[in-house]
């Protein structure tokens, strides 16, 4: 069955799904939402999320929304070797997805948003949060491939998109190597795709 996937093409938070859609060989539709256009606070819209965000996944007879909650679905689902099973490597995972909901939000996803879409966001603060955040990440990748296994796991689908665009939002990754190391491995996973480039970089 083929899955829709309601998403913006510069949005990170879609992009996760998307790309752990296609790392799973699953059939998928592509629906782009003008966000520009208010499309996402359409009555059909809001009847998917009532949150007027995106993404929204309809697997079958399921529609879920919010970008980590889907990748959980997708793994239970479709590919359990992307979330372990004990509740350590489960917690370790957990960890991930929230500071991919936190920190990294926070930091180069904010920080983006500002350069794409000029949000009134404060620039430097977030810039901040992002080197902080990549310093936290290349320390990390000191001792690991992967953030939560020795395999890769939604863990790193969850953090990899806005750290892979951080230069969009003038937070480079020059300085962290490791961090780039760990990038280029996720990208050469079989069936990977990326987020469509902006002209900014």
């Amino acid at each position: 069955m083929t899955a829709k996937l309601y998403r913006h093409e510069l949005s990170g938070h879609a992009h996760r799904v998307e790309l752990f859609l296609s790392l799973l060989g699953k059939e998928y539709d592509l629906i782009n939402v003008d966000l520009a256009a208010g499309e996402h606070q359409t009555e059909s819209f809001l009847k998917l999320n009532p949150f007027g965000q995106v993404p929204v996944l309809v697997d079958g007879d399921v529609t879920l929304s919010d970008s980590t909650a889907i990748l959980v679905y997708l793994a239970e689902k479709y590919g359990k070797q992307w979330l372990p099973e004990d509740p350590v490597g489960r917690a370790l995972v957990q960890r991930w997805l929230s500071v991919a909901s936190g920190e990294v939000a926070s930091g180069p996803g904010a920080a983006r948003l500002v350069t794409l879409f000029k949000a009134p966001i404060d620039h430097e603060l977030a810039k901040s949060k992002a080197h902080r955040l990549l310093k936290l990440l290349e320390n990390h990748l000191k001792d690991s491939v992967f953030l939560a296994s020795t395999r890769p796991t939604i863990a790193d689908i969850a953090v990899y998109t806005y750290v892979a665009h951080a230069p969009e939002g003038d937070v480079p990754l020059t300085d962290y190597p490791l961090v780039r190391s760990w990038l280029e491995r996720l990208e050469a996973l079989p069936n990977f795709v990326g987020m469509k480039q902006t002209a900014i970089v």
